[in-house]
């Protein structure tokens, strides 16, 4: 396979995840904004938005200081001077899709080509929250049938791989950096660990990665943080845990060694990754910090991404 067509497999599978978690970070945050003041909701959960998808830097610079509502909805969802809002991250990975149309099966381009059709139906002008949760959920719909065509379609070839890599490095930075904001930012300082405003927050961050049934099956008590961030980190039962994703990410990675009959610095990171997540226990991270653990983990995934660029991509 071609480097180029490689590259295009793999930030296909990335921006689909990405708009995924982009409308998952926006209602959460609708649900928190939504607390009355007299319960708990002090926090400016619209920035810990932004900051949970990475893009605070650029919305400062458009829109200064002033973070409202309107306007992290417009910018994470449409915006595009964003190049990580939902629009564009349908606009790139179709742009990718076409330029490898033959790698990918019937039902992955029409997903995607009549996704970034009805998208043209949304905007920003008078979005109420009812049309807004309509389009969350057509974006999340929409990943969930990209995810499940690729899955069902393709052939277990090096072009599967190299978007599952893709899907998996996106999906573990994801749920690292929502776990992130919520322990490090969101909750605020006046409010004690255990309160109502923490257990609803703590809550909502679990309904963001579709876990909160999956929680009650596996811990049968009360929504804590420490199992939250164990059943999101360690446990590789949950599909979206670092976990799962480093298992997975493995997986491919040696699937395309195997194939190209050569290993790499991507796979040695991978597999000293997971085996970090494996030795782990909650108690020694929150013993150490939790944000300290997990700023390390977005570090080395990061690198792994551009271990994967060097090594194939380039």
């Amino acid at each position: 396979m071609l480097s180029r067509t490689a590259d295009n497999l793999y930030w296909l599978a990335r921006y689909m995840e990405r708009a995924d978690c982009l409308a998952r970070i926006l209602d959460v945050t609708q649900r928190l904004a939504q607390l009355p003041a007299a319960y708990g909701g002090s926090t400016n959960e619209w920035r810990s938005a932004l900051l949970t998808a990475g893009c605070a830097e650029q919305y400062k610079a458009v829109h200064g200081d002033e973070v409202t509502e309107q306007n992290v909805i417009n910018f994470l969802a449409f915006a595009p001077e964003n190049p990580s809002s939902i629009r564009n991250c349908f606009e790139i990975a179709r742009t990718n899709a076409r330029s490898v149309r033959t790698a990918l099966t019937m039902e992955m381009w029409e997903t995607i080509n009549s996704s970034w059709l009805e998208l043209k139906r949304y905007s920003t002008k008078n979005m109420t929250r009812e049309e807004l949760a309509r389009f969350m959920s057509f974006v999340k719909e929409t990943s969930l049938r990209f995810d499940g065509a690729a899955y069902r379609t393709m052939l277990r070839n090096d072009a599967f791989w190299f978007s599952r890599v893709g899907m998996y490095v996106e999906r573990a930075d994801n749920t690292a950096r929502i776990l992130d904001v919520k322990y490090h930012v969101l909750l605020p300082d006046s409010e004690h660990i255990g309160g109502p405003l923490d257990y609803f927050q703590w809550a909502s961050i679990l309904r963001s990665v579709s876990a909160l049934t999956s929680f009650h099956w596996v811990y049968r008590e009360s929504v804590k943080p420490w199992l939250v961030a164990d059943l999101l980190i360690l446990n590789a039962q949950m599909p979206r845990s670092l976990t799962s994703c480093y298992q997975n990410i493995t997986r491919y990675l040696d699937d395309i060694a195997n194939y190209y009959g050569r290993q790499g610095s991507s796979q040695r990171l991978a597999r000293s990754t997971l085996t970090r997540l494996g030795n782990s226990r909650m108690e020694d991270i929150f013993q150490t910090g939790l944000h300290e653990y997990i700023d390390s983990f977005v570090t080395e995934n990061n690198r792994l991404g551009s271990l994967v660029n060097e090594q194939y991509l380039l």
